[in-house]
Parts: structure tokens; sequence; C-alpha cells
């Protein structure tokens, strides 16, 4: 089992980075969307992930050995490829439509979908504070979309609801892809899956995207993308690192935080720029619903981490 080096306080400064980068993304995201489409903007995040990702795969000397990709590891890989592609497509077709608050919040669901799917394929159980954890999610999303229903009720084909339905196929692939990736790590070490996952899905978005739109964009759009390129990448080696100083299960409590972080710089962005990103209407039981979707998330990580140790990849594509 992997010893922690004790180091709490850089534990917490890197958890909390990870949390300040997921939280912006959304953010920056939804800027980028206005000049560029949701496929394009995926493909350079994947192309410049892969890059990155294999200089630092080629200095270690551990690109992945592809020869291993036969029988079930093949399809579990194909399973993580379409999974992750599929969520970050999805994500930003649904951050297109709704604004960036409800995207974190909704994107939420995936670590649950993941849960869920763990109790059916691996017949994995919940304990009574994992159950406890998971109903105050439910109830904190409710509530947080108190002011939407009869935005949502009333009008099914509306842009707020068509880009719930696209965040909650987000979250259903990404889920997908945590279970195939949760198997792959038996075969592949965390860098190796997603190396294979971004230089393949960089192929195959190749079509369906116009790399030349970067040409046609401002100084600020231009400045966001690369904001949102360079993002996950450090994001995820904060997250990484963290692990190697902090108990698995105080990061993921801290990384549960993200989506009040949106929610806050939401409002901090949508004060001094009101006319390009308009806030999200929020009341009272908004506000609950947004604390208890974060206790929720929070206390179902840290339960189940307390018997398993391990913690997996949040859902910040």
């Amino acid at each position: 089992m992997h010893i922690v080096s004790g180091r709490w306080q850089l534990g917490l400064a890197l958890s909390l980075t990870t949390v300040i980068l997921w939280g912006l993304l959304p953010i920056a995201l939804k800027g980028v969307l206005l000049e560029m489409d949701p496929v394009t903007v995926t493909w350079y995040r994947f192309a410049v992930a892969a890059i990155f990702v294999f200089i630092y795969m080629a200095v270690r000397k551990r690109i992945p050995n592809f020869k291993a990709l036969k029988g079930i590891i093949g399809i579990l890989m194909l399973i993580a490829i379409f999974g992750l592609c599929a969520n970050y497509v999805f994500y930003l077709f649904g951050v297109e439509k709704i604004t960036p608050s409800s995207a974190q919040v909704m994107i939420q669901t995936a670590p649950m979908f993941m849960l869920l799917g763990g109790l059916l394929v691996f017949k994995e159980s919940f304990n009574k504070w994992q159950w406890m954890g998971f109903g105050s999610f439910v109830i904190g999303l409710v509530l947080f979309f108190n002011m939407r229903f009869s935005e949502i009720l009333s009008n099914w084909q509306g842009a707020y609801t068509v880009g719930l339905f696209w965040m909650l196929l987000a979250a259903v692939t990404w889920a997908a892809y945590a279970l195939a990736q949760k198997q792959l790590l038996n075969t592949f070490t965390s860098n190796q899956i997603m190396f294979i996952i971004y230089i393949t899905s960089t192929l195959i978005l190749i079509p369906w995207s116009e790399p030349t739109q970067v040409a046609s964009l401002s100084s600020i759009g231009c400045l966001l993308l690369i904001f949102c390129c360079l993002n996950t990448i450090v994001a995820y080696g904060a997250f990484a690192e963290a692990l190697a100083h902090w108990e698995a299960s105080r990061v993921s409590a801290i990384l549960a935080l993200t989506p009040l972080v949106t929610i806050m710089s939401m409002k901090i962005v949508a004060y001094f720029f009101p006319d390009h990103l308009p806030d999200e209407p929020m009341n009272a039981l908004s506000i609950v619903g947004s604390v208890m979707v974060v206790l929720g998330s929070a206390t179902t990580a840290v339960a189940g981490n307390k018997k398993s140790k391990i913690i997996k990849q949040s859902p910040s594509p």
C-alpha cells in the first residue's frame, strides 16, 4: 500500500490548486465557446494533453505496451476511450447551453453514477455513511435547481433543459470511462491510460473539428483556450502529487468543494462583466442545495475511501 509523505500542508495546497483550476474551467470554457465550437475546443484540449503526456512518458521511458491491447483489455480500453472522449464533448455541449455553476453541480452526478455502477458491475456495497451522503447529494441537487423547475418541466426542448440533458450524458459516459479505467489499472498506469486516450481521441475528433478556427480567435479567446488546454494537465498533475503527500480521503473531501468555487467565481465574473456572463439565479434553497451536494459528495467519497483507500480521477473534463 502506498504510504504518503506526511507533508499535509503541501498536500492541502496542491488539492486546493486542483479545486481552483477545475472550478474555473467551466467559466473559461463558456468564454471560448463564444468563438469556437465544442468539438474543436475538445480537439485542441486532447491534442495539447497528448503532446505533454507523450513528452513526460518518453522522458521517463514509460510508453505503454500497445501489444497488451487485446481481448478484454482492448475492449475495456475502447470503453475508456469513447467514454472520456464523449464526456469531454458532451460536457461542452452542456456548458454551451447552461451556466457554469449549473454545469459544475450537475457533473457531480458522474462519481455517483460510477459508485452505483460499482454496485452493479463489481458487486460492491455502500456503508450507511455512503447512503447518507448519497441521499444528501440527491436532495441537494433538487434544491439547487428549485428556481429552474418551471423552465425545465414546461419546456423540454428549451436550451436549459437540453443543456442539463447533455451534462447528464457527460456524467454517464464519464462513469463508464472510470469503471473501465478501474480494471485497466491492473495492466497500465494511470498516465499510460490517459496517454492512449488523449492520442486516440485526438484522431477520432479530427473529422468533426475545425482547427483553423484558432486563427480567428480574439486575444481573450486565445488566452482562454490556452488556459483550458493547460488546465487539465496542471490540475491533474497537482491532484496526483497531492496524493503523494496526503491521505486520499482528505484529498477527495477537498475536491468536493469544486462546485462552490465555480459558483463564487461566477458571481465575481458576472459582477464585473454582466454583459458577457450572466449570473446563476439563486435563492436560499439553491445555496443550501449546493452545500448539500458538496457535503453529500464528500461524505460518499470519504466513507468509501476509508474502506478502499483508493481515489479516482475527478470528473472535471
